[in-house]
């Protein structure tokens, strides 16, 4: 009787003082809110303007919904932009030079072109990118593969006019090793706030991937 008039006696106290119970509740959520998450708040409020159509539409660029690879496709969708670069260079080239442009040589003008193309998709990419970010509340979210596009067309901006398909194929796959592995600094660009902490690490994988790919050529044409 004794000890069960005891544990009586200990629950009733529990009950009168949850201070303890209440502390260690709160410690639970300060760790929690502590540990990093890639999660931000959404400013989705369920009604989407036409700008936020457009921002999705240029994030995804078609692929960026594909459940596999999605910044694969991202990186095909630029292998693509850039033959179709390269094939309308040479007209306008010509016809550049037909009305008196003063142009050095027509590879200047397809890599001037290029970075022309380059630069216009960052500047929407660093837009749309910061945009989904905000309605999603996801940090980087997988969907937006612009980020991609943009670092394979750079990928391509040292190989000459004429090249194969396996030069194609050797860009594509020196830029998605760089976009997965990130050496020093790349990775390091990923802090930067929204938009522009998407397009940077893979702009500067491009430019990496535009310097081992020029080697590579400059080797196989060499031997």
């Amino acid at each position: 009787m004794r000890l069960a008039a005891q544990c009586r006696l200990q629950e009733f106290r529990g009950h009168m003082n949850p201070t303890k119970i209440e502390v260690a509740s709160l410690e639970e959520r300060v760790d929690h809110l502590k540990q990093p998450s890639k999660r931000r708040k959404s400013n989705d409020t369920g009604r989407k303007s036409l700008a936020d159509y457009a921002a999705f539409a240029i994030a995804t660029c078609g692929v960026g919904l594909i459940p596999l690879a999605p910044g694969t496709w991202g990186s095909a969708v630029g292998v693509g932009l850039f033959l179709l670069l390269n094939s309308a260079s040479a007209p306008l080239y010509s016809f550049a030079i037909r009305h008196g442009a003063p142009l050095a040589s027509e590879l200047s003008f397809r890599n001037s072109l290029l970075l022309i193309f380059a630069a216009i998709v960052t500047f929407a990419g660093i837009w749309a990118g910061s945009k989904v970010e905000r309605r999603t509340g996801l940090e980087d979210p997988g969907l937006v593969v612009i980020d991609e596009v943009a670092g394979q067309l750079l990928a391509y901006l040292l190989i000459p006019l004429s090249f194969s398909p396996w030069t194609l194929l050797a860009g594509f796959l020196v830029f998605r090793l760089f976009d997965i592995w990130k050496p020093y600094p790349i990775r390091k660009l990923e802090v930067l706030e929204s938009g522009l902490g998407i397009m940077a690490d893979d702009i500067l994988a491009g430019l990496y991937a535009a310097v081992l790919l020029s080697i590579l050529v400059t080797v196989n044409v060499l031997t």
